[in-house]
Parts: structure tokens; sequence; C-alpha cells
């Protein structure tokens, strides 16, 4: 029986597994084709929705803008 609330692949993180200061690797939008990715810190989250195909767009605090595709495990 399919799952009826998976509208995002498995392995994107949701809004909620995403908070400011969170270490992420995202994909830029010049590497989106390759699927390069590049790591930081999150200072804001820009996707208000609590789900998006392609991964919660967030901004660095580098400054760069991204979807994130992965989010590091915090260090507890």
């Amino acid at each position: 029986m399919p799952d009826s609330h998976n509208n995002r692949p498995s392995d994107v993180p949701g809004r909620t597994d995403i908070k400011p200061g969170a270490r992420v690797l995202i994909v830029l939008k010049q590497d989106q084709r390759s699927g390069k990715t590049t790591g930081g810190i999150v200072k804001d989250i820009l996707t208000k929705s609590a789900t998006h195909p392609h991964g919660i767009k967030v901004r660095l605090v580098s400054g760069e803008v991204g979807r994130v595709k992965e989010v590091a495990p915090s260090a507890s």
C-alpha cells in the first residue's frame, strides 16, 4: 500500500529537520545540474512550506543560498 503523505523523497530533509545553526549540505542554483554540494551553517530558512520536492531553501552564514540535501547529525 503506497504511503499517502509521502510527497517528498525520503532522503531530502523537511523543514522540521532544519534549524538555524545546523550544519547542512546544500546544492547551489548553479550546481543543480551536477548535484555538487556545499557545506555550511544555516542562517535563515527561506522555504515557508513544511516540505519541498527539491529540498528546503536556506541561506547559509556565508550568504550562499541553496536547497538542503543533507543535515549533519547534531553533536550532543
